[in-house]
């Protein structure tokens, strides 16, 4: 018993550290979640929210803190709302048992992910095939996945092509990647509502530059009408592209690099 008495000390402290543990890997799940969907920004809003109300608190300012703190009330129920599809796609990912499974593509995994997304635009390209392919990033993409019929396969030029052949269930829409696999095709995407654009573009390339205008996803398009190459990105679009440059932009796409500022441009051309 005085052996048993000895033991219980440590015996706590396994458990705090078990349950701090527990605690730091569902904090991390949860953020890997949010890092793919629009909700990381309003996270930063309200971590900035509690830092202005504590502050207030700190320096005095009893109106504001007693604004901010009656916001901060209000918000437990607005953040229920406002982040209802987050919720429910975490549960989601509990029922199926995914919730722990979350990767980083390797540099090899891109290149080959590239090399066939490029073999296929060269194909649609030469063809005259319309098409739009959206690369996800760290801005989740869901809300606009659910518009199309999911698929989970893996990104290969011929199920491209077959994805975009004209008077197919599944041409007409956009086809998006997520990591390295192709999720959804036959997506609707948001069109642009900037008004310094050519009027001369289509709605391939409005959804294109709109989709990039909410997220931080890279696009292709290629012009049904002229077998033009184009890529847009953070709401601009570079046009007049061969594969073999694609290929580098997508690359510095993904790596966040910079420095190529210089090649987009918003010019417009004949309907597309």
């Amino acid at each position: 018993m005085d052996e048993l008495k000895q033991l219980l000390p440590y015996l706590k402290m396994w458990n705090t550290y078990v349950d701090i543990g527990i605690i730091a890997i569902i904090i991390y799940k949860a953020m890997n979640l949010i890092k793919e969907t629009r909700a990381e920004q309003l996270i930063k809003g309200i971590a900035m929210l509690i830092i202005a109300t504590k502050l207030s608190e700190v320096l005095g300012f009893h109106a504001v803190y007693w604004l901010l703190k009656n916001a901060m009330t209000v918000g437990v129920i607005a953040i229920l709302i406002i982040f209802q599809p987050e919720l429910r796609r975490a549960l989601e990912h509990l029922g199926r048992g995914t919730f722990f499974v979350k990767g980083e593509l390797l540099e090899q995994e891109i290149d080959s992910m590239l090399d066939e997304i490029n073999i296929a635009v060269t194909h649609l390209s030469k063809n005259r095939i319309g098409a739009i392919i959206v690369l996800e990033q760290e801005t989740g993409l869901n809300e606009y996945i659910e518009t199309g019929t999911k698929l989970d396969s893996t990104v290969t030029n011929e199920l491209l092509v077959n994805l975009f052949v004209p008077n197919t269930p599944l041409h007409d829409g956009a086809v998006i990647i997520r990591r390295n696999r192709i999720t959804a095709a036959g997506c609707f995407l948001p069109l642009t509502q900037s008004q310094n654009l050519s009027k001369e573009l289509g709605t391939r390339h409005r959804a294109a530059i709109g989709v990039t205008e909410i997220s931080d996803s890279l696009v292709i398009i290629v012009s049904e009408e002229t077998g033009v190459i184009s890529f847009a990105k953070m709401g601009r679009l570079s046009r007049y592209l061969d594969t073999k440059s694609l290929k580098e932009i997508i690359k510095n796409g993904y790596k966040a690099k910079e420095g190529k500022a210089s090649i987009w441009t918003k010019r417009g051309s004949r309907n597309e």
